[in-house]
């Protein structure tokens, strides 16, 4: 004789068994055949370089006014992962934190255009992985002596 799990507890368990809801990290993967090279090149084409500056690259200095004080890349304690640099990317208000409001928002939005309407999937697999290219994760220093 066989055994059915209720539609309710095979969901129940499914829910158990996942992570932590539909905006844990775990689970989204970019494909691996981003490219700094064109990833680079799609930062400079979408103007990206005009707000922000990335630490180790010589690209035109900022124009925005008041200047952004968003650098990229550089020495960071912690894993900046695909789905962080994706976030920040298609919905960056969504971690303001950190930054002087009033030069990184307006009323509580970010300043940041909207990329979503001009940005290739491939565009955006392609800026991570230059971006990912810039960042070198290093522990955080000891807090006791």
């Amino acid at each position: 004789m066989t055994k059915t799990i209720p539609w309710a507890a095979a969901v129940f368990l499914v829910a158990l068994t996942s992570c932590s809801g539909q905006h844990s990290p775990a689970g989204f993967r970019l494909p691996e055949n981003g490219d700094v090279d064109r990833g680079r090149a799609a930062f400079l084409d979408l103007k990206c370089h005009t707000c922000h500056r990335v630490v180790g690259e010589d690209f035109p200095a900022p124009t925005v006014e008041p200047a952004m004080p968003i650098a990229l890349g550089g020495t960071v304690y912690e894993i900046r992962t695909d789905g962080y640099l994706v976030t920040s990317m298609i919905n960056p208000s969504h971690k303001l934190a950190g930054y002087p409001k009033d030069l990184v928002s307006t009323d509580g939005e970010s300043k940041m255009p909207d990329v979503t309407r001009g940005m290739t999937v491939r565009q955006l697999v392609d800026i991570v992985a230059f971006l990912q290219a810039r960042y070198k994760v290093v522990p955080p220093p000891n807090m006791h002596p």
